[in-house]
């Protein structure tokens, strides 16, 4: 068979993938001043791929010992951490150290005694009382175990992924047994994505404004986090979610607790089976979408077309394949996730364009956000 003839495209990546792997110019490109940054920050990179899942394990026992918190309120020795930490000096200076080099913790000079201090780092610092990614930290354990074998993954061998029995819904029989899905199937994941939900919530109540609205309809709404900070800014707007029985429970108590109960209502059903509530004029879908393969997808979102008049408005939020500067949050991580799960995968920002108008809908355009490795959005009219 004849050689394929190569495009110069083709040509000029080889020629680079020649040279990037070539030890010979990795040592010639270390030695050279101009070059030697630049040699050193790719030699980084890809230490950090290979590394990575160590220091998400740094990470995930700094959570664990609830260190953040307990740096929170000021700079700590070594021996009170160790104590606390119910481990040896030379295993909580091990710890410490690792966290250091990521930026968790820093040292802070020595106490009275002469004793090593540790206080809040600069990545740590934002993690403080941050309910969102500490769950999502703790939470990976399942995903880490999914992912040992990544082939059998991949080819769909072996036993089920635990992520896809963490998400009752994901499950086929979810299509028709919504009303007997018990409480405690819902109970591990409905708190953690309650707990986070305010990642997303304040990205989308900053780029979108619901105060020429009267009624939002939340489908898939989960405990209800999201209409409470909508109910915040928007004290006179009316709102429904929808989500399995027993999770709407939940947000109704939710509902109670935040005050808003007066105009704040929670249905049960199943979306991919039951009609959905109507009245509404806005409908909003927070991180549901992509949960679901492109024929789940569609049937909810033909079901939110059918519950909008014409004219009616839907915010679509959610992590997005191809985000700019995120590439790696949507493809890798959310590829793999989803995967996990049993589902489909992120979608781009286009691929969702093409499955809002397949539905009925028009008029689509895509909303800027603040951080939009957290969220993006896109908002469509109903035609």
């Amino acid at each position: 068979m004849a050689a394929a003839t190569l495009s110069f495209t083709d040509w000029l990546l080889g020629w680079r993938d020649r040279l990037l792997s070539s030890p010979a110019f990795h040592r010639a490109a270390s030695g050279f001043a101009l070059t030697r940054p630049i040699a050193h920050r790719h030699a980084r990179e890809v230490f950090d791929l290979v590394a990575g899942f160590v220091y998400s394990q740094v990470l995930a026992a700094c959570v664990k010992l609830d260190l953040f918190k307990t740096l929170s309120r000021g700079p700590q020795s070594l021996s009170v951490l160790a104590t606390q930490f119910g481990m040896t000096r030379e295993a909580a200076e091990r710890l410490l150290t690792a966290a250091q080099s990521l930026k968790l913790v820093e040292k802070r000079g020595l106490d009275a005694h002469g004793e090593q201090r540790y206080g809040l780092g600069r990545l740590g610092a934002p993690l403080v009382d941050n309910e969102a990614v500490l769950a999502m930290v703790e939470h990976h354990a399942v995903l880490y175990a999914d992912l040992a074998d990544p082939l059998s993954l991949l080819r769909g061998i072996g036993p089920p992924p635990s992520l896809s029995e963490y998400y009752p819904y994901t499950a086929d029989s979810a299509l028709t047994g919504a009303a007997e899905i018990a409480p405690e199937k819902v109970a591990s994941y409905s708190r953690l994505m309650s707990a986070s939900q305010p990642l997303v919530a304040a990205e989308i109540l900053d780029a979108f404004s619901f105060s020429g609205h009267r009624h939002l309809l939340d489908v898939g709404g989960g405990e209800g986090r999201f209409l409470v900070s909508v109910a915040e800014r928007h004290p006179h707007l009316k709102m429904s979610l929808f989500d399995l029985p027993p999770v709407a429970a939940n947000a109704q108590q939710r509902f109670q607790a935040a005050g808003i109960s007066d105009r704040a209502q929670a249905h049960g059903g199943n979306f991919l089976a039951d009609s959905l509530p109507t009245g509404a004029d806005i409908a909003s879908l927070v991180r549901v979408i992509h949960d679901h393969d492109d024929e789940r997808a569609s049937t909810i979102l033909r079901s939110i077309r059918r519950a909008l008049p014409t004219g009616g408005t839907l915010v679509l939020a959610e992590p997005m394949s191809g985000t700019p500067g995120a590439e790696a949050m949507g493809d890798a991580y959310f590829g793999f996730y989803l995967l996990a799960m049993g589902r489909d995968q992120a979608r781009t920002a286009e691929q969702l364009t093409d499955l809002l108008k397949k539905a009925g809908f028009g008029k689509i355009r895509l909303l800027p956000t603040r951080i939009p490795l957290k969220v993006r959005m896109l908002v469509a009219e109903a035609i």
